[in-house]
């Protein structure tokens, strides 16, 4: 808890510095970069969290890696998280700076989960959908789940609804379970 709101503090006080400096688009766009790398290359998550290496060489593989890749503001924000030694919540920060900027943007994700890769008529026939009766506008994230059987899971924030055929099978044997027909009629 004490984390999480550590890292909604540098976020905010990051999201609030780019909207004054009217930047708010590109530091977006910067942050989504540093968490994709971060996560698709394990090797650098642990090089950035380990309290053994010393700041400088984090800065210096972080200057190898990102300056030329995101903007000015941006990468003198990772410097402050190098020099206050708040690099193991690095991505914490970026997930909570991700939903500050979807918040004040009116987005928001929604999780699909389907049994087989969606087409791209069905995903924007869902994306529609989601969208017609609605402020916000949708980032729609999928996984593939063969044992649904079919049909759909979709979540968003707290709404759960789930459309999938192993829901309806397995509310159908609760209910013969329960065998409602008297015998012998």
């Amino acid at each position: 808890m004490k984390n999480l709101k550590l890292a909604f503090r540098y976020a905010n006080a990051l999201y609030d510095f780019s909207l004054e400096t009217g930047n708010v688009e590109n530091v977006y766009h910067d942050i989504l970069q540093i968490q994709e790398v971060i996560t698709t290359h394990k090797e650098l998550k642990p090089i950035l969290e380990s309290p053994i290496i010393p700041k400088d060489k984090k800065q210096n593989i972080v200057k190898e890696i990102f300056q030329k890749n995101i903007s000015n503001a941006t990468f003198q924000f990772f410097t402050l998280i190098i020099k206050k030694n708040r690099t193991p919540q690095l991505l914490m920060i970026c997930r909570q700076f991700i939903k500050i900027y979807y918040r004040n943007h009116n987005i928001k994700e929604a999780f699909v989960t389907s049994a087989q890769q969606l087409s791209e008529k069905k995903i924007q026939y869902l994306k529609a959908s989601l969208e017609k009766n609605s402020p916000y506008t949708f980032i729609l994230h999928f996984s593939v789940d063969p044992r649904i059987i079919g049909g759909l899971i979709v979540r968003v924030d707290d709404y759960y609804y789930d459309a999938s055929i192993q829901t309806k099978i397995n509310k159908l044997k609760a209910e013969f379970s329960q065998n409602a027909y008297a015998v012998g009629f």
